[in-house]
């Protein structure tokens, strides 16, 4: 068949679409730039990013699935070539598949730091959560009680506008956390932050209040 190549491989036929002349001198082409890289060739390293850049990019998306992370990896495992050329070894295969196989590394990396960080951040979520209720459970209760309800709002009067903002929306207006970022164009994270320092805050001043 002209312009392919036949590859036996036990009884497996394979037609390989480029001669294998051909991938001989594009694996050597790529083991030149790295020699030239070995130099500080800034153009020898143009030359590989543009030839690889894209194959590499694919393949980073493929892993994880977002186009700023991909593109970060492509950054880091060529910049990884450029600080260290000679760390390529010609016997365990091309070029091609070494830069790959770096991108495919730090890829595997990045998806498992992601899914660490989601799950300490799930973790600190939970807890600050409970804490929150634990502190509201104790502010509840006096404001249930007529001759506290002003030593609460006393102790709310000392706490940052911030913080007393908050609370006084969520016990006194009756509105969720939810509804509070809504209204003031807060992200939610910040309401919880601001609840929970608040409620620690009136919890400290209301320790003194007899029951």
């Amino acid at each position: 068949m002209e312009g392919s190549t036949l590859v036996v491989y036990g009884t497996l036929t394979l037609i390989r679409s480029e001669p294998l002349g051909t991938i001989d001198i594009s694996q050597a082409r790529d083991r030149d730039l790295l020699r030239r890289l070995l130099a500080r060739d800034e153009e020898a390293f143009r030359g590989l990013f543009s030839r690889y850049a894209p194959t590499a990019k694919a393949l980073a998306l493929r892993v994880v699935r977002q186009q700023h992370l991909a593109e970060e990896i492509v950054q880091e495992a060529f910049m990884a070539v450029w600080r260290n050329p000679g760390a390529y070894e010609e016997q365990r295969g091309s070029v091609k598949t070494w830069l790959m196989g770096m991108v495919h590394h730090r890829a595997v990396d990045a998806v498992r730091r992601e899914e660490s960080q989601r799950r300490r951040a799930e973790t600190e979520a939970s807890m600050t959560a409970a804490e929150t209720i634990d502190h509201a459970e104790d502010i509840v209760d006096q404001l249930g009680a007529p001759q506290e309800e002003a030593a609460v709002r006393s102790a709310l009067g000392g706490l940052p506008q911030e913080q007393r903002a908050v609370l006084q929306m969520m016990y006194f207006d009756g509105l969720s956390q939810s509804q509070i970022a809504e209204k003031n164009g807060l992200p939610l994270g910040t309401v919880k932050s601001r609840t929970l320092l608040g409620m620690r805050r009136l919890r400290t001043a209301l320790e003194g209040i007899e029951r």
